[in-house]
């Protein structure tokens, strides 16, 4: 399956943006769909991830009640709001098949990646 992240962009403290991940070539049945986000000179980070088939959504402390993973019939989405300067980073979608519960925040753990959204945050 190829991803195809959008919905990046530039939005101030406290404001919301949604990110979109597509499926190319095939759909995201059976899969886990997981965000993860890079900023400038750090790793990459995870922040949600949703079981395609139960839609059993999982998330990063660091965002939980402020970010929500979703997913339609064709595409996931992340949910932004209340955005901070330290949500800044390209946020990338990714898509596994095989991967077990325990891994879903490591980025190793997925075979699928999506080109990356940039996300900035700042007044």
């Amino acid at each position: 399956v190829q991803l195809q992240a959008s919905g990046g962009g530039l939005v101030q403290p406290g404001g919301s943006l949604t990110l979109s991940c597509a499926a190319r070539g095939s759909t995201f049945s059976n899969y886990v769909v997981g965000w993860f986000r890079q900023a400038p000179g750090k790793g990459r980070e995870f922040v949600a991830a949703i079981r395609w088939n139960s839609r059993n959504t999982y998330y990063a402390d660091s965002v939980k009640g402020r970010f929500t993973v979703s997913r339609d019939s064709a595409s996931v989405y992340l949910q932004m709001n209340s955005l901070k300067p330290e949500d800044t980073a390209v946020y990338y979608c990714a898509a596994s098949r095989t991967i077990i519960v325990s891994s879903y925040t490591n980025a190793d753990g997925y075979a699928y990646w999506g080109q990356g959204t940039l996300v900035t945050v700042s007044s």
